[in-house]
Formats: C-alpha cells, structure tokens, sequence
C-alpha cells in the first residue's frame, strides 16, 4: 500500500498471493478484506505513504510537522486490522 496504488497492488498481488491464501484455507473474502484494510494501512503510513504526502501537501502541513497527529489514526487502523485478521467472522459471517 506504500509503494503502488491500490489497483496495481491488486492485479500484481492478487494472483500471486490468492492461491497460497487459498491452499492455507483462508476464505476468499476474507483475504480480499485484509489486503485492502492492509493496502489503507499503507496508503497513510510514513514515511512512504502516498496519501500521507498528498494530504500534508493539500493541508500545508510540512511532514514533519504531521507526523505527530497521524500516529492515533494509524493506530486506530492496525487495531481494525488486527480484529478482522483475528475474527474472519466480521468479513464472513453474513455469507
């Protein structure tokens, strides 16, 4: 999520990780929620984290400056994270 896009992350990824995930036993949806909760996780963790870039450049806000502010929010994700990779239910349970 740092480093590409979520749509290239998606296309290169997915067929190279989905069939390992598969053969393990992991639920098709439940693997597809993780990557993209993981994906977000990047998407706004310094100090490669595009959207973290974009929304210091759009704020006015020098990195440094918001690196500070960032850390409960990024918390607060991993924590989300950690609770659907530990209870597949959330992702699965109404299928």
């Amino acid at each position: 999520g740092s480093v590409l896009e979520g749509i290239p992350a998606i296309v290169l990824f997915g067929p190279l990780l989905f069939p390992i995930a598969r053969t393990v036993g992991v639920h098709e949806v439940h693997y597809a929620m993780v990557v993209i909760l993981a994906m977000g996780v990047g998407l706004f963790a310094p100090p490669f984290g595009v959207g973290y870039y974009a929304a210091c450049a759009i704020s006015r806000i020098h990195p440094d400056a918001g690196m500070r502010p960032i850390v409960g929010y990024i918390l607060a994700l991993l924590v989300g994270l950690l609770v659907i990779i530990l209870v597949p239910w959330f992702s699965i349970g109404f299928l």
